[in-house]
């Protein structure tokens, strides 16, 4: 199994999260680009940790939406989407190639990753990106959604990814985040589901049903309250449990 967190989203002086600790236990780091947050220093400065420590490093791609984090939606054009994605992926492997290694993967961020849940247009933006800089880049997104149809319709790998820290709707998508229960903050509630998804991929939903959740990583957010403390914790349920954590990519 993949443990993976969004890295690197503070901006000029402003830090969110605490990026080096997190890196001290996953396995992938998904690294904001500079368009939802990130900036040129911050990303050489994540990278150049990740690098050290061997966790591989993915694009985290979004919006164009510094002051709204990338969790507002945009109507994007085809062409306007697929090439800002291109220029996010780019820049990241700017910083990558300075310490031996290379973008290993892409992830929407936020608003952008559930618009291309479902959404032709802008899934199709984001599989085209990937084809045109490197269709070798696996794509880390939720399973079944229109992304992960049209990236392996296209030949590009799938990737399927569950969060331990968010919740669950009955139909399999993630409560709101405006909604009571979008997130999960309590440590040992957020290891006990992480080991679930690994060992039986299933997650309990907010109405207590339990539903499919067939998984290869599993993300934990950096700006979630008590993060560092809840991955701290996954990681050692899961290596408990006798789950082996290794970058998908």
């Amino acid at each position: 199994m993949d443990l993976n967190a969004d890295l690197g989203e503070g901006f000029g002086i402003w830090r969110l999260g605490d990026d080096e600790a997190l890196l001290d236990v996953v396995t992938s780091a998904n690294v904001a680009c500079g368009f939802h947050g990130g900036d040129p220093s911050t990303m050489r400065r994540v990278c150049a940790a990740a690098a050290e420590r061997g966790v591989a490093i993915g694009a985290q791609v979004g919006y164009r939406d510094l002051a709204g984090f990338g969790r507002r939606h945009i109507e994007y054009g085809f062409t306007e989407l697929r090439d800002e994605v291109t220029y996010q992926i780019g820049a990241l492997d700017a910083f990558c190639r300075i310490f031996g290694t290379r973008v290993r993967y892409l992830k929407p961020h936020g608003a952008l990753y559930h618009a291309a849940a479902v959404d032709q247009a802008q899934a199709a933006a984001l599989v085209a990106a990937v084809n045109d800089y490197d269709r070798e880049l696996p794509v880390l997104c939720a399973p079944g959604s229109v992304l992960a149809q049209l990236a392996a319709g296209a030949g590009v790998q799938v990737v399927a990814e569950g969060f331990a820290d968010r919740g669950y709707l009955p139909n399999g998508s993630l409560v709101p985040r405006t909604a009571l229960g979008a997130l999960v903050t309590d440590p040992d509630q957020v290891a006990e589901r992480a080991v679930r998804m690994a060992t039986e991929q299933t997650v309990v939903a907010v109405d207590g049903t339990v539903i499919p959740c067939p998984v290869d990583s599993i993300c934990l957010h950096g700006d979630t309250p008590g993060a560092v403390a809840s991955a701290a914790m996954v990681r050692a349920a899961l290596l408990d449990t006798g789950v082996q954590l290794t970058p998908f990519a």
